[in-house]
């Protein structure tokens, strides 16, 4: 008879390994010695949304001692799907493609690929991300892995969450989309990236993966005809480095969803000696 052996003996000692580091307080996890750093910003009246949409809200539903005796807190909150660190779904801009439920976990996690263009982005705050920058990264660090997580690392997440200088303005309503100034992926960039290499997303550290003076959002209708998600208002790039970090970001579930809240952590491994 063959014998079948439960799933559980198969990771118990990566469980054990777990265990162990929390009990010892190290920061060591099944990808080997290391930190993890927050790549999101945190969510409250302050966060910056695109002009035309509603902000972030909390309203305190209950605090304090019931009748019975125990503390209870609860709140309702809500949003926009596409404020703060978020996900843009593919179907945001293209029909037909992925909702925020649809997108498979392999697009969600992965190795990082850094492109450190903050010196030429914070010199002009209506920078492209060029093909010629993937390829000066290329020429450093090699291809960009195939299912990457590529993230542009602009700089302007020194900004957050001072609109005026994160974004180009303060001013609410249709008539302030024309005053956004911010650093995005140039379209030709993300067309090569489509037909040259297999990332598994994009994200970078502004409001919008085009950059504020775009009229036609080419960037998004690229990247998502081809399911590309993207992760907008991501923090602390500056903390990773161009290669070797593991990316997990993880979305709100929203069925039917073109976007959602997201937090987006990354695990750097112990530099070895």
């Amino acid at each position: 008879m063959q014998k079948r052996f439960p799933v559980l003996y198969l990771f118990l000692p990566l469980c054990l390994s777990v265990a162990g580091s929390f009990l010892s307080g190290q920061q060591t996890s099944f990808l080997g010695e290391g930190e993890w750093i927050d790549l999101t910003h945190e969510f409250s009246e302050n966060t910056p949304y695109w002009p035309t949409a509603d902000g972030f809200t909390l309203e305190v539903d209950y605090h304090g001692m019931t009748e019975g005796g125990w503390f209870y807190a609860s709140n309702t909150f809500r949003t926009s799907e596409h404020g703060g660190t978020h996900l843009d779904a593919p179907i945001h801009f293209a029909e037909g493609k992925m909702t925020t439920d649809e997108i498979p976990i392999e697009k969600l996690v992965g190795p990082a690929a850094v492109i450190d263009v903050k010196t030429k982005a914070l010199s002009n705050p209506d920078y492209l991300v060029t093909i010629a920058d993937l390829v000066a990264w290329e020429e450093l660090h090699g291809t960009i892995p195939e299912k990457a997580v590529l993230l542009l690392h602009t700089g302007y997440d020194r900004f957050w969450p001072d609109r005026v200088k994160y974004m180009g303005t303060d001013e609410r309503g249709a008539q302030a989309v024309a005053k956004l100034h911010f650093p995005g992926l140039d379209p030709e960039a993300a067309r090569w990236l489509t037909e040259n290499r297999r990332v598994g997303a994009v994200g970078l550290d502004t409001p919008s993966i085009d950059f504020g003076q775009s009229s036609d959002f080419m960037s998004h209708r690229i990247l998502f005809e081809h399911n590309i998600p993207v992760f907008e208002n991501v923090a602390r790039l500056s903390r990773l480095p161009a290669l070797g970090s593991f990316v997990i970001a993880l979305p709100m579930k929203i069925k039917g969803g073109s976007g959602g809240p997201l937090r987006i952590v990354a695990f750097v491994p112990e530099a070895q000696p």
